[in-house]
């Protein structure tokens, strides 16, 4: 189809349904769509064979930094997601242009890791071109307009959303649409590590390629035992929501490498190379050996895997059992840990901007023993989670963007889908 089409079909309102499952505002939607579509005629001309794609943010509900060590995480997909507007070119050049960035163009011929390129959109394109073909898979050239609402820096992965985006867009674009979610997740978390330079474990990957609530264990990375918990929080009477209390993650590189790189120190002491093959009990009865070879903050973080590492699998269980009071405790449970023993609520190279911090203090204050919150995502700065009971939203909202600034915190929807081409038949 091409734009006119398209938009027929928008206006119609022949793909509500589609637009339903993704988002709560159908008719902003549907705006966000259209606009999409003319940016996309303006850059490359109308086509006939026009094609949209979908790709959301996550949410990490449970375990915080467990992914890169094997663990177990818990987390869903929202409705903040990357749009793309998607056209085959057939000339052996994927052009990405995103909404108020420049256009990138990457070579099919060109697919070596470029370290001058570490940082850009550009090297996440090329690593996930690279990592298809690698993997067997048909690579082609294609034309795409980009506008997403997942924010950067958010701890809602609009990194991951962008890597799901191109992974899901060549799957339907050039092989039929037969790879799985869980192997885009793997190629994307390849992508972002490798050719784009930052080191991430899988779960951000994993959770905007498999959508919902999605339990995910990871103690054989080849093989991630993925589980969809049907839950709605709507139910209980609790909105979720993150609150972006401002900060940036541009020099936080080093605080993330360091919980990768002490978590390491500690399992390398017992000769493994993942916490997650580590003996608890043996890491507990040798912890003075343990704190003289690799410090007290490493022993601490290990501590936090151990415990969080649990949880997450405790969260996933209370809910689909369908105890939220206990879901609840663990939320809170699982913030104080990141707070006290992971620490990554504020960055030690910038001890004066502490948002992550204020923001807790601030909804615990408010929610008075209700509800819960806590960090969000990486960490360090960004967002905090809070699931506030829906009596007390609006004044929650009201009382956190008089300090945080209007748009701030976000009421989200858990998106049960994750990479999703829209259905233009």
């Amino acid at each position: 189809m091409n734009k006119d089409q398209i938009v027929a079909l928008i206006n119609s309102g022949e793909l509500d349904s589609q637009f339903a499952l993704l988002y709560q505002d159908i008719e902003s939607a549907k705006a966000r769509y259209i606009k999409a579509l003319d940016e996309f005629v303006k850059l490359f001309g109308d086509r006939s064979h026009i094609r949209i794609f979908s790709a959301p943010g996550r949410t990490e509900v449970g375990g915080n930094h467990t992914d890169h060590q094997h663990g177990r995480v818990f987390a869903g997909s929202v409705d903040l997601d990357i749009v793309g507007v998607v056209a085959v070119n057939n000339e052996g050049i994927v052009r990405i242009k995103s909404e108020g960035y420049p256009q990138d163009d990457v070579s099919l011929t060109q697919l070596d890791i470029d370290k001058s390129e570490f940082g850009r959109a550009s090297a996440l394109i090329r690593g996930m071109c690279a990592n298809f073909k690698a993997n067997g898979h048909n690579v082609n050239g294609f034309d795409a307009y980009t506008t997403s609402n997942v924010l950067k820096g958010s701890g809602l992965s609009s990194s991951a959303a962008f890597e799901v985006f191109v992974g899901t867009a060549m799957n339907y674009l050039f092989n039929d649409g037969r790879i799985s979610p869980v192997e885009i997740a793997k190629i994307s978390q390849k992508a972002e590590s490798i050719y784009f330079g930052k080191p991430c474990g899988l779960l951000d990957q994993s959770a905007s390629a498999l959508g919902g609530f999605t339990a995910i264990d990871f103690k054989d990375i080849t093989a991630p035992l993925v589980e969809n918990v049907d839950f709605d929080i709507a139910t209980y009477n609790h909105a979720l929501c993150v609150v972006d209390t401002g900060g940036n993650h541009a020099n936080l590189t080093q605080d993330y490498a360091d919980i990768t790189v002490e978590c390491r120190d500690v399992s390398n002491f017992f000769n493994k190379d993942y916490l997650r093959d580590v003996n608890q009990d043996e890491f507990y009865n040798k912890i003075a050996e343990v704190k003289a070879k690799c410090g007290d903050r490493a022993v601490l973080r290990a501590m936090h895997f151990f415990a969080e590492d649990e949880r997450a699998e405790a969260e996933k269980n209370a809910l689909k059992s369908g105890n939220f009071d206990e879901f609840l405790r663990l939320i809170n449970e699982s913030g104080n840990s990141s707070y006290k023993y992971l620490q990554n609520v504020y960055s030690t190279s910038s001890v004066n901007e502490q948002g992550l911090c204020l923001g807790l203090a601030l909804t615990e204050r408010f929610l008075k023993g209700r509800g819960a919150c806590r960090v969000h995502g990486g960490g360090f700065a960004g967002t905090i989670q809070c699931f506030i009971p829906t009596d007390m939203i609006d004044d929650y909202k009201q009382m956190i963007e008089n300090v945080f600034g209007q748009g701030s915190c976000y009421i989200l929807k858990i998106r049960p889908v994750g990479g999703f081409e829209m259905s233009l038949k």
